[in-house]
């Protein structure tokens, strides 16, 4: 059964992560069976949820959280995947998918590492007509 949206996800994390988002070529937001997600085309490459360690949800039990926070998953690969993973938290791997990393939205987060590690996950995903307009991270 799918867990109800998330309405305690802040609107100004939603808002921040989507002016990310949406600058990117035919990029498109929606409403999640949990929180917001960013797709291109039918392929999710941000979502955005509230993650409480109380509330006993999947995403809850994949983020190692100590208290309620707007968690962010997006997709990587090869060895930055696996340096974002050692690195700990804010950064945690949830189980669904082996591409997926998760980010603990911390007061302290840096925006525009944030920025470029959505910008490698549209990158990913794109097509590759749209991924050449794309200036890659970094």
């Amino acid at each position: 059964m799918a867990e109800p949206p998330t309405p305690d996800l802040s609107p100004a994390t939603v808002a921040r992560v989507g002016a990310i988002c949406l600058a990117l070529p035919e990029a498109h937001e929606e409403d999640a069976w949990r929180g917001v997600r960013w797709r291109i085309r039918r392929r999710t490459f941000a979502h955005l949820a509230r993650v409480d360690p109380a509330d006993g949800s999947v995403f809850s039990r994949a983020a190692p959280v100590p208290h309620a926070v707007d968690a962010l998953t997006f997709r990587s690969s090869g060895e930055e995947l696996e340096a974002l993973v050692k690195t700990g938290y804010p950064f945690y791997k949830p189980r669904w998918n082996p591409q997926v990393v998760g980010l603990a939205l911390e007061p302290d987060v840096d925006w525009a590492e944030v920025a470029e590690l959505l910008t490698e996950s549209y990158l990913l995903l794109a097509p590759r007509r749209l991924a050449r307009l794309v200036d890659p991270p970094g």
